[in-house]
């Protein structure tokens, strides 16, 4: 059987949009789309954590029809097309690799390219007023984090040694016992939050990606916690069922045997 192209996959979006099509699809918009999309961009994360390269050509796919499905809403709009989003992304990547597609040969490792990077960016006309500009507001806070304490770096806005931030770690959970001292939920919630923030900052300062750490503390946290429950129902019970002690007991094998 012959193979689609992404031709074709752009004419069944058309079709699906049209007054034949399905009623779902015409009555989406670029703003009800919105969760669809975030879901298949982590999706593809985890199909490439798991290393499975099959759920991967799938969720890829998944992602593509994001990305024609609000095309398609834009063209029916008078905006651009698939095409226009085509040519702005190879217009782009042509302009940005002048060490490969002009006659730039000073750029010759990814650190040269790195530098070169907001050079090409102001040369596109997005100059930044702040070095805060341009960090997406709807990114996972604690991405977000990440890179605001990033662009600060860049000014030489850091701390000057471990010491000092773990400090400042521990003066923001001191903060948190007194809010919660003060019986002010909206203060707990601040200083849990400044909290986080700081928890984000330690990590970024020892070189660790925090998104990647906590991952891999979920991670290991649900295998434990699964770990935990077969422990539980081969004692005939649910954890629902069991102590906070009989619960530790299992929590502690589950560690010695879910490293």
């Amino acid at each position: 059987m012959e193979k689609f192209r992404f031709e074709d996959l752009v004419k069944i979006m058309e079709k699906l949009r049209s007054p034949e099509g399905c009623p779902w699809d015409r009555k989406q918009t670029h703003e009800s789309l919105v969760p669809y999309l975030i879901e298949e961009t982590y999706e593809v994360v985890d199909a490439i954590k798991d290393k499975n390269y099959e759920n991967l050509k799938e969720e890829l796919g998944d992602l593509l029809l994001q990305i024609v499905f609000h095309s398609r809403i834009a063209e029916e709009k008078g905006v651009f097309d698939i095409n226009d989003v085509v040519d702005s992304i190879a217009k782009k990547l042509i302009f940005r690799h002048p060490h490969v597609f002009g006659d730039r040969d000073d750029i010759k490792d990814a650190e040269d390219v790195l530098r070169e990077w907001e050079k090409f960016k102001e040369q596109e006309g997005k100059k930044r007023e702040s070095e805060m500009d341009g960090i997406p507001e709807s990114l996972p806070a604690l991405e977000r984090a990440y890179k605001l304490q990033k662009r600060a770096v860049k000014v030489g806005f850091d701390w000057s040694d471990f010491e000092g931030i773990k400090e400042k770690v521990v003066e923001e959970l001191n903060e948190i016992e007194g809010a919660l001292k003060s019986g002010d939920r909206e203060k707990v919630e601040e200083e849990v939050g400044d909290f986080l923030f700081m928890a984000v900052n330690l990590a970024r300062f020892l070189g660790v990606h925090p998104e990647i750490a906590l991952s891999k503390s979920n991670d290991k946290f649900e295998k434990r916690f699964r770990f935990m429950e077969k422990l539980a129902k081969e004692k005939g019970k649910e954890l629902k069922e069991m102590t906070i002690d009989e619960m530790e007991e299992l929590w502690q094998k589950a560690k010695k045997e879910m490293v």
